[in-house]
């Protein structure tokens, strides 16, 4: 495509923002995704073959995994610019997790009776899911597995369908000890269930389309998920001091990832909404991905109001991604908290958060920022509480307690549970 596209935003007003925004999985996908794992969970490696066979490009009678062996033999045939810039990335995000991974301690404290905590206990399988449709993914690939190594889990499987050569050196960066060429729903049923060489996992990670994320939602009473990462948002916020070229950049680098990615500018300015779009043809005339990128800025839209109620719209919206741009910036910065990420002035471009500044770019949408964050090394650990008592006068008190409490609740045999260790003490 060359030339100018044309582009005009959908407007639409403050308050049917809240409305506006798409649900993490859509209720029509629910019926036809249930099919899909239950199907794979039923039918085992023979069903995954051949759904893989269908969507994923699995040759016929071809390997379902990758081994090792086969990652490491990817990296090196790599460029050696190429290896390094997936080693460097790799690199930036683990020195991230470990940071986060640093901020936490077991908990080991005094109570009444003796002492009581919790201890952090890495996961031991992980399945991370790294997208490879449109486009492979090894950023992704990174983003979850290091991670997951970092947190201490032993074992991390990696699912993409057709995965690429850099998808596989990825996989030998970040350590993985298996890769399952499939995606979609069928990669995750997989790795929820255990199905032929892909072992039962612990925890499923990673981003995907709406049927991986309707999926994920499907098996989380089977298996940990992280959160509901489905397909992209960045909703950017700004004055009328934001450069119109760069919010143009910023909107279609998340609008080309999918047709059902939600690009929103969210601005005081009326002017600046009509100058982005002007930005946006241009932009659009010799990008490659512009059939994609403009089917997502139809679902997308813009919002002109007035500071405080644009601020309310960012929260009622509570993107993926918040890019901030002109000269309000930081203060909106310190105000606002829900979203994913948000990036802070035009220098921090959310391309930046992608491909491996540190923070993780696995991140909630549909909302779903309003009560999770991003995924961490603590989407991989676990925290069991532990409480040892001594037989002093303060653990005959909790026991009296105890069984007061549950004659409340009408539970007699928890009461006598407590009870009898009165009576031991006598």
């Amino acid at each position: 495509m060359t030339g100018s596209v044309p582009v005009r935003l959908k407007r639409i007003a403050a308050s049917e923002v809240g409305r506006a925004r798409q649900p993490a999985v859509p209720p029509e996908m629910i019926g036809p995704v249930l099919g899909i794992v239950e199907a794979v969970r039923g039918g085992g490696e023979a069903k995954l073959r051949e759904l893989a066979e269908r969507w994923d490009g699995l040759e016929a009678g071809g390997a379902l995994t990758r081994t090792p062996d086969e990652m490491t033999a990817a990296l090196e045939s790599l460029p050696r610019a190429g290896r390094e810039v997936l080693e460097r990335t790799a690199g930036r995000i683990e020195h991230f997790a470990r940071a986060q991974l640093k901020s936490a301690a077991p908990v080991d404290v005094g109570v009444e009776g003796g002492r009581a905590g919790d201890r952090l206990v890495p996961i031991r399988v992980a399945g991370c899911y790294a997208p490879g449709g449109r486009f492979p993914l090894p950023s992704s690939v990174l983003m979850t597995a290091v991670t997951a190594r970092v947190a201490g889990v032993r074992e991390v499987w990696l699912a993409s369908p057709r995965p690429s050569r850099e998808v596989m050196a990825a996989g030998a960066v970040a350590g993985v000890d298996g890769l399952v060429g499939v995606g979609g729903a069928q990669a995750v049923a997989a790795m929820a269930y255990g199905v032929g060489p892909v072992p039962r996992c612990d925890v499923v990670v990673g981003p995907g389309n709406k049927w991986v994320t309707a999926a994920k939602l499907l098996v989380s009473g089977i298996v940990g998920i992280d959160l509901l990462a489905g397909p992209s948002e960045l909703a950017v916020l700004s004055d009328e001091h934001g450069d119109p070229a760069l919010i143009a950049a910023d909107l279609l680098a998340q609008a080309e990832h999918d047709p059902e990615a939600l690009p929103v500018l969210i601005t005081t300015s009326a002017a600046l909404v009509t100058r982005v779009e002007e930005h946006l043809a241009r932009q659009l005339g010799d990008l490659p991905t512009a059939e994609t990128a403009l089917a997502a800025l139809r679902n997308g839209f813009a919002v002109v109001t007035p500071e405080a109620e644009a601020l309310r719209c960012c929260e009622a919206l509570a993107p993926e991604h918040l890019q901030l741009h002109g000269s309000r910036a930081d203060a909106w910065s310190a105000s606002l908290d829900r979203f994913g990420a948000v990036f802070v002035k035009e220098s921090a471009a959310e391309v930046f958060g992608d491909y491996g500044a540190g923070p993780n770019h696995t991140l909630p949408t549909g909302g779903t920022a309003r009560f999770t964050g991003g995924l961490s090394v603590f989407s991989f650990i676990r925290r069991p509480t532990w409480l040892r008592l001594d037989d002093g006068p303060a653990s005959t008190r909790l026991a009296r307690d105890a069984a007061a409490l549950a004659r409340m609740e009408g539970l007699e045999a928890h009461a006598r549970a407590a009870e009898v260790r009165l009576a031991s003490k006598g």
